[in-house]
């Protein structure tokens, strides 16, 4: 049988030392590596929080970007429009003074008789054109009875050497145009049921319509947002 010696007191010092160290070391090497582990965990987080936050500020950045942006679009847009129709209301502003000074001028066409006499018998003509009839009735102003049958008997004249047909045109002085009117004629048919104005405010009235057009044509030149034409 073999024999069991007891350790000395210096060997369970020794042994005691060597157990204390092997443990001091393993837990010295543990903490090690739960250092270099918290290390790793707290890199990948703070890169992590960092991209985060960077990703936040670019988004906060491009939002105000775009804000701005969109702020200044919409404010060109509101000066652009006012701007335009500043513009339009003005161009409208010089039709509309053109057409009145036009409108206040249409009595002189009456002051030199002998041309009013040849204005008033075109006028004539047109109706006798259009109607067609033996029997017509034209209505004027008081002040023009007298020019008036100078021109029909013009037109009449006229009317019979280009068509070789008579008609017979009178004045219908029991209703007068206003004497506020600024001459011109109307010209009645059909037993008095066709009527065409040929007063020279009617015809300013057809000029702003359907001259309208080459009138701002000639003032302001294309209009390059026009897209159909008459």
């Amino acid at each position: 049988m073999s024999q069991v010696h007891a350790l000395s007191d210096d060997q369970v010092g020794q042994e005691l030392r060597k157990m204390t160290a092997f443990i001091k070391q393993e837990a010295l090497e543990k903490a090690r590596e739960i250092e270099i582990k918290a290390n790793e965990e707290f890199s990948i987080e703070k890169s992590k929080l960092v991209r985060q936050e960077t990703d936040a500020i670019d988004a906060a950045h491009a939002k105000k970007l775009k804000q701005a942006a969109m702020s200044q679009q919409i404010t060109r847009s509101t000066v652009a429009n006012k701007t335009r129709l500043k513009v339009l209301a003005a161009r409208q502003q010089l039709l509309d003074d053109i057409f009145e000074a036009a409108s206040k001028r249409l009595a002189d066409g009456t002051k030199d008789t002998a041309k009013y006499r040849v204005t008033l018998k075109n006028l004539l003509l047109e109706g006798l054109y259009a109607l067609s009839e033996s029997e017509i009735q034209v209505r004027a102003r008081k002040a023009d009875f007298g020019v008036v049958k100078d021109a029909i008997k013009d037109a009449e004249d006229e009317y019979k050497k280009t068509t070789s047909k008579e008609t017979n045109v009178t004045v219908d002085e029991e209703n007068p145009l206003p004497e506020g009117s600024s001459g011109g004629l109307v010209i009645i048919g059909g037993q008095g049921k066709i009527d065409i104005n040929n007063t020279f405010d009617e015809r300013l009235l057809l000029l702003q319509s359907s001259g309208l057009p080459a009138v701002r044509e000639t003032l302001f030149g294309n209009n390059p947002n026009r897209k159909f034409y008459d």
